[in-house]
C-alpha cells in the first residue's frame, strides 16, 4: 500500500497572509486539522489548528474583546506556521510515512507529485488503515498468540486454520517479549473458539487472548 492509495484529497490550502482567525474558521468548516500554507502558488509552510489556538490569548487575559479582536486580526498565518515542512512522495510506502510521522512526532505530511502538493497523509488516515488491516469493522474470532520466531511458523498457523475450515479476515504480527518469539493477532470466520484453541495450542507457546468481535 502506497501513500497515494490512502491520502486525504483534495488539499485545502491557506494563504500566508490570511489572518489566523479566518484560517481557523476555514479549517473548522472543512473539518481539517492542518493545511499547507502557500504564497504565489508555492508551499512555504504548514499550519495546524493547534498552532492557531496556541497563538491565541489565554482565558486569563485582561484585554477587552475589542482589543483581542484587533490583536488577533494582526496575526497572519505566516507568523505562526511551521516553515521546515517534511513531505513524502505519493509513491512512498504507507509504513514509511507512518515511521516519519512517529519519529518526528508530527500529525500529518503533505504528499508530493513532481513538486506539487496533491494530498495529505494524516494520523486519521493511518488509524483508518489500522482498522482495515485488523478487520475491526468485521465480525469474527480474534486470536492473539505468542509463537516461536522461526521460519515456517506463520505458514503452519494459517494452514492449521484452513484445515479446520477457517477463513482469515485479518492477520498481523509484532515483536514478542524476547528475540526468540513473535506475537501474532488475527481474525478468522467459520470456526468456533474451542476448535481454534485445539488446533493452535500444540503449535504456539501460548494463546494470550481469544474473543468474538461483533459490530
Amino acid at each position: 500500500m502506497l501513500v497515494k492509495d490512502r491520502m486525504s484529497k483534495p488539499v485545502i490550502f491557506v494563504q500566508a497572509e490570511m489572518p489566523i482567525l479566518e484560517a481557523l474558521k476555514l479549517m473548522q468548516r472543512e473539518k481539517i486539522r492542518r493545511a499547507p500554507v502557500t504564497r504565489e502558488g508555492k508551499m512555504i509552510g504548514i499550519v495546524s489548528d493547534k498552532d492557531i489556538l496556541n497563538a491565541s490569548p489565554s482565558d486569563a487575559t485582561t484585554l477587552s474583546m475589542w482589543e483581542l479582536n484587533y490583536l488577533m486580526s494582526r496575526i497572519k498565518v505566516q507568523d505562526i506556521m511551521t516553515r521546515d515542512v517534511r513531505t513524502v512522495d505519493e509513491n512512498t510506502p504507507i509504513e514509511e510515512a507512518a515511521r516519519i510521522m512517529a519519529d518526528n512526532k508530527i500529525g500529518g505530511l503533505p504528499v508530493m507529485r513532481e513538486g506539487r502538493v496533491v494530498g495529505l497523509i494524516t494520523e486519521t488516515d493511518l488509524f483508518r488503515i489500522l482498522l482495515e488491516l485488523m478487520g475491526a469493522r468485521e465480525d469474527g474470532l480474534r486470536i492473539t498468540a505468542v509463537v516461536p520466531d522461526r521460519v515456517g511458523e506463520l505458514a503452519a498457523i494459517t494452514q492449521a486454520m484452513a484445515d479446520c475450515g477457517a477463513s482469515f479476515v485479518a492477520f498481523g504480527q509484532y515483536s514478542g517479549d524476547d528475540t526468540e518469539t513473535r506475537t501474532v493477532a488475527f481474525k478468522v470466520i467459520g470456526i468456533d473458539e474451542e476448535t481454534a484453541r485445539k488446533q493452535l495450542e500444540p503449535m504456539v507457546e501460548r494463546i494470550t487472548d481469544v474473543r468474538v468481535t461483533r459490530q
